[in-house]
């Protein structure tokens, strides 16, 4: 049978493949460790469960509007005006099937075949395959780790041409854990608005960030950027509802139309009762993020602490999302042979940084229990010294 020839162009997720693997290993009985899924591995809010239960009970299980309920778009107008000073109105906001929902229909509506999407990298997995069944050409911008995996507005300028359409941000940065900060986003954003590219910010972990850093969206920067971008952001990361899928995306109205449009042909709505229980979540008070950002905080400088003890690797200081980005060149191997071994020996998840555009990392989830990180990491540095 003749596959359609986009499919060629587009990989498999490295990311759900390993973890998957690894969860056949642990149900084999093996004691696999697993620093893979970008899941929080705490569980959904009570309230936000018990929100569900009451949905059930009153049969709140039929067809909503396709876009998202309506108190669902205006607590999430609400959220953007509390958290970062955005005003939208619901017309402005979609509700999709998980943030990565969002970012495939945004992208599907803005890209015609030929246009060329711009990509810092180490990027998130999914971005270029997007584009790629878009029709699009993913442009790859390079970022260093000795710049903190910032994307400069040298870089941007240099990658941009006549056919140059979109820029995707992801601060916080899945894999890097690094961050834009606001000095970072004026100097892009003047690049933005010379060039007239579209902006997509992907803000899924914007509450993890460390050190006492403030989460600064690009849009809020100026009301002719806020026209030009769309900010991407969800319920997994920060309400422990990975399974629920519920992402949103706020910008144009007129864009925002057609994705609902797009999502009348595919989708339809998203899960009623995932909606209603989002509505609950985003209501939760602001104490709710701190608490759990200190529980993550403490986990990344253990993870830290201990990857200084493994012969080999180097690992980036994150400042936001829950990973952990390493260099991994002093082991002499690449990425995904040594994320094999160290499954197939040390019964120990990591993900390949190949994955991400770079083979000279790995990357490490501290959404993990602080015992499964000290022994992992502890197996992991004992392999080191071996080699």
């Amino acid at each position: 049978m003749k596959i359609a020839e986009r499919m060629s162009l587009v990989s498999p997720s490295a990311t759900l493949k390993l973890t998957s693997k690894a969860k056949e290993m642990k149900a084999k009985g093996l004691p696999v460790i697993s620093f893979g899924a970008g899941e929080p591995d705490f569980d959904t809010p009570e309230v936000v469960k018990e929100e569900a239960i009451r949905c059930l009970k009153a049969g709140f299980t039929k067809y909503t509007p396709t876009s998202g309920i309506p108190e669902l778009r205006e607590a999430v107008c609400k959220k953007f005006s509390e958290d970062q000073g955005l005003a939208y109105k619901p017309e402005n906001v979609v509700i999709s099937c998980g943030a990565k929902h969002s970012l495939y229909n945004l992208i599907q509506v803005l890209c015609d075949p030929g246009d060329e999407v711009l990509i810092p990298t180490p990027y998130w997995v999914s971005y270029p395959e997007m584009v790629y069944l878009a029709g699009g050409k993913p442009v790859m911008i390079p970022t260093m780790q000795s710049e903190g995996f910032r994307l400069t507005a040298e870089r941007l300028k240099a990658a941009i041409t006549p056919k140059s359409k979109i820029l995707i941000l992801n601060s916080p940065s899945n894999p890097t854990g690094g961050i834009l900060e606001e000095k970072d986003l004026k100097a892009i954003a003047e690049v933005v608005l010379k060039t007239n590219l579209i902006l997509i910010s992907d803000e899924i972990y914007e509450n993890y960030l460390y050190k006492n850093l403030k989460h600064v969206s690009i849009a809020s920067l100026a009301e002719e950027l806020k026209k030009r971008t769309f900010i991407v952001n969800g319920m997994s990361k920060s309400y422990s509802m990975t399974g629920l899928r519920i992402g949103y995306l706020a910008g144009d109205a007129e864009v925002v139309k057609k994705i609902g449009i797009l999502q009348d042909h595919s989708t339809s709505n998203p899960t009623s009762i995932s909606q209603k229980m989002a509505v609950a979540a985003l209501a939760l008070p602001k104490t709710y993020r701190s608490q759990v950002l200190a529980i993550f905080d403490k986990r990344r400088k253990q993870m830290l602490d201990l990857l200084l003890r493994a012969k080999g690797f180097k690992a980036f200081e994150p400042e936001g999302a829950f990973y952990v980005f390493c260099d991994i060149q002093g082991t002499g191997m690449g990425s995904e042979a040594l994320c094999e071994e160290l499954l197939e020996k040390e019964n120990v998840a990591v993900i390949p940084g190949k994955s991400f555009g770079s083979d000279r990392h790995i990357r490490f989830s501290f959404a993990s229990s602080e015992k499964d990180i000290q022994e992992g990491v502890e197996r992991i540095i004992e392999w080191a010294r071996k080699k």
